[in-house]
C-alpha cells in the first residue's frame, strides 16, 4: 500500500461540479495571457519535481520511472508550453468566406467560447500525461475542470491538483473526485457541459449512454488494435527495434501499442530474427531497480487476459518464439515480453485488444493483403508502416482505418502536443490534442452581419410575380457561385430593393 484516497459519493461529486460552476465564469473572463501564466507556474514547479513524479507514477503502475519520465512527464511539459502560448492564436475568431453573399454587404464570423465545465474521466495507464493534457487545454480554453481519475492511479490525479493548488490556480477551476465506478457515473449525471473519456469500449459505450440522457456531449477514446505493417524495402533492424518498443513500453498497456505486426513474406524470416533477438535482451524487473526497460502490469485481471490470449492462440496453432508465461518468482504482476508467429485472425489475440506485452507476427504477400488485414478490426486508433519508399508507404497510410497513421514511427505521436489524436470505428470519436482537441474544449458561435443596415432583402415579402421571376433567376445564376454568372441579376436586384426601400 502506498497511500489512500477517499470513496468519493454522488453529493461530493455533486458539489464539486458545483464549485468549478461557480468558478468558471471569472475564469473564462481573464485573457488567454492570463490563464497563461497559471499553466506556466504550473508547468515549473513540475519540472522542479520531475524525480518525484516520476517515481509516483512508477508506484501506482509498474512502469519503470523513467519510462514515465520519456513518455508522460516530457510529453506534457511540452503541451503545458505549447497551449500556454498558442491557444489564443488558434481560438481567434475567424472570418467565414460566404461568397457572393459578401456583395450583398453580409459578413459571417466564428467566435470560440469556453464550454462551462468539463468534466474528464481519465484511465490508469497513462495516469499524468491523459489528464494532464486535458486539463491543460480545457483550462485555456476558459473552462473549470472536474477530473475522476481511475481507482487504480489516484494518486498520481492528486497529484496533479497539488501542483495547481502550488500554482495559485483559482479555488475550484480544478476539482478532482476520487473514487471507483460509481464517482465516474455520478460525474456524467450531474450533466457538465462535457465528458473527455479515455478507456475501454464496454465503459466508454455506458458512458455515451448516460450521458445522453442529459444531452452532454462526449468525446471516446477507447481501445485500439493497432497494426505494425514491415514492407520489404524498410530497414528491418530498425524496424524490428521499433516493433518491441510499440509492444512492450508501458508492459503493453497502451493504446496505441503494436498489438499485431504484418510484415512481408519475403523479409520475414530476417525481421522475426531480429526481433526476438532484440527482445530478449530487455531487462524485465521491479520498476524501481535501475536499468529495468519492462516492469510491471498494473493489476491483475489485466495480465489473466493477456494469459487468455496467449493460450488461445498456442490452442489454435501459433508458436512462441521467446517469453509466454507470467512471472511467478517475483512480487508483483508480470508478463514477459512475448513474441509469437504462426499467428491468423481466428486468434484473439490477433482481433481482441490484449493490452499487454504480446507482439503476435503475421506474414503477408501483397501492399493490398496488408491494407486489408490491417483494416479487419473493428477498431481503427493508430497504426504505423515501415518502408523506405515514401510514395508507397503514404499510399497505404490513406487506405488504412485509422484515426493516426505513422510512417516509420510507433506510438509517440500522442507525445506530440500540436498533433490531434482519436480514433475511428469502435476506438470511439472525437479528439484529443492538437487545434482539434483544443476545439473540443469549446463551443461555436458563428455571428453574421448585414452592413446594409438600410436595405431591406430582397427575398423578403412580398412574393409578387416580379420576384418569382427574380428568384428563378437566383436558382438558375446566383447558385453558381460565378460572379459573372449572376451579374445579369442586378437591375432586377435594383429595382426589388428601390420599390421597397421606397415602400
Amino acid at each position: 500500500e502506498i497511500g489512500r484516497a477517499a470513496l468519493m459519493t454522488a453529493a461530493d461529486v455533486a458539489a464539486s461540479v458545483r464549485y468549478a460552476r461557480a468558478a468558471q465564469p471569472a475564469w473564462a473572463a481573464l485573457s488567454y495571457r492570463e490563464r497563461a501564466e497559471y499553466i506556466l507556474r504550473a508547468r515549473k514547479l513540475v519540472l522542479a519535481q520531475t524525480d518525484e513524479i516520476a517515481n509516483l507514477i512508477s508506484r501506482e503502475t509498474g512502469k519503470p520511472p523513467m519510462e514515465a519520465l520519456s513518455m508522460e512527464v516530457v510529453p506534457t511539459l511540452d503541451l503545458m508550453n505549447h497551449f500556454a502560448r498558442h491557444t489564443e492564436k488558434m481560438l481567434q475568431r475567424e472570418k467565414i468566406d460566404i461568397g457572393q453573399y459578401g456583395v450583398f454587404g453580409r459578413a459571417s464570423y466564428i467566435f470560440y467560447k469556453p464550454l462551462g465545465v468539463v468534466g474528464i474521466i481519465s484511465p490508469w495507464n497513462f495516469p499524468w500525461a491523459t489528464p494532464l493534457d486535458e486539463v491543460v487545454m480545457a483550462l485555456m480554453a476558459g473552462n473549470a475542470v472536474v477530473l475522476k481519475p481511475s481507482e487504480l492511479t489516484s494518486l498520481t490525479a492528486l497529484k496533479i491538483g497539488a501542483i495547481f493548488k502550488e500554482a495559485r490556480l483559482p479555488k475550484g477551476l480544478l476539482e478532482i473526485v476520487t473514487g471507483d465506478g460509481s464517482t465516474g457515473t455520478a460525474l456524467v449525471e450531474t450533466g457538465v457541459d462535457k465528458i473527455m473519456f479515455t478507456g475501454s469500449v464496454a465503459t466508454g459505450k455506458r458512458v455515451a449512454e448516460a450521458a445522453a440522457k442529459h444531452l452532454t456531449p462526449v468525446v471516446l477514446e477507447l481501445g485500439g488494435k493497432d497494426p505494425m505493417i514491415v514492407l520489404d524495402d524498410a530497414d528491418l533492424e530498425n524496424a524490428a527495434r521499433a516493433a518491441i518498443w510499440g509492444a512492450f513500453c508501458n508492459s503493453g498497456q497502451a493504446c496505441a501499442s503494436i498489438e499485431r505486426c504484418y510484415v512481408q513474406e519475403s523479409v520475414a524470416q530476417e525481421f522475426i530474427a531480429h526481433v526476438v533477438e532484440e527482445t530478449r535482451t530487455l531487462q524485465q524487473g521491479q520498476p524501481s531497480v535501475e536499468g529495468v526497460d519492462v516492469g510491471a502490469m498494473t493489476n491483475e485481471r489485466q495480465l489473466q487476459i493477456v494469459e487468455r490470449h496467449v493460450s488461445d492462440a498456442l490452442a489454435k496453432g501459433a508458436r512462441v518464439e521467446t517469453g509466454g508465461k507470467r512471472l511467478t518468482d517475483t512480487r508483483g504482476w508480470f508478463h514477459e515480453p512475448t513474441v509469437m508467429t504462426n499467428v491468423d485472425h481466428s486468434m484473439e489475440v490477433m482481433t481482441d485488444e490484449t493490452f499487454g506485452p504480446v507482439l503476435p507476427i503475421m506474414t503477408f504477400k501483397t501492399d493490398d493483403e496488408a491494407v486489408a488485414l490491417a483494416n479487419d478490426s473493428i477498431y481503427g486508433l493508430t497504426a504505423a508502416v515501415f518502408g523506405s519508399d515514401t510514395r508507397r508507404t503514404y499510399a497505404m497510410a490513406e487506405k488504412i482505418e485509422a484515426g493516426t497513421v505513422m510512417i516509420n514511427e510507433v506510438v509517440y505521436t500522442h507525445a506530440v502536443a500540436q498533433t490531434p489524436w482519436g480514433g475511428v470505428k469502435q476506438s470511439g470519436y472525437g479528439r484529443t490534442h492538437g487545434r482539434l482537441g483544443l476545439l473540443e474544449m469549446v463551443t461555436h458561435q458563428h455571428i453574421h452581419i448585414n452592413r446594409f443596415y438600410w436595405a431591406a432583402d430582397v427575398w423578403w415579402f412580398r412574393y409578387t410575380a416580379e420576384a418569382g421571376k427574380l428568384f428563378q433567376g437566383f436558382a438558375r445564376r446566383f447558385t453558381t457561385g460565378s460572379i459573372l454568372s449572376a451579374s445579369p441579376l442586378l437591375p432586377q436586384i435594383i429595382r426589388r430593393l428601390l420599390k421597397k426601400n421606397a415602400d
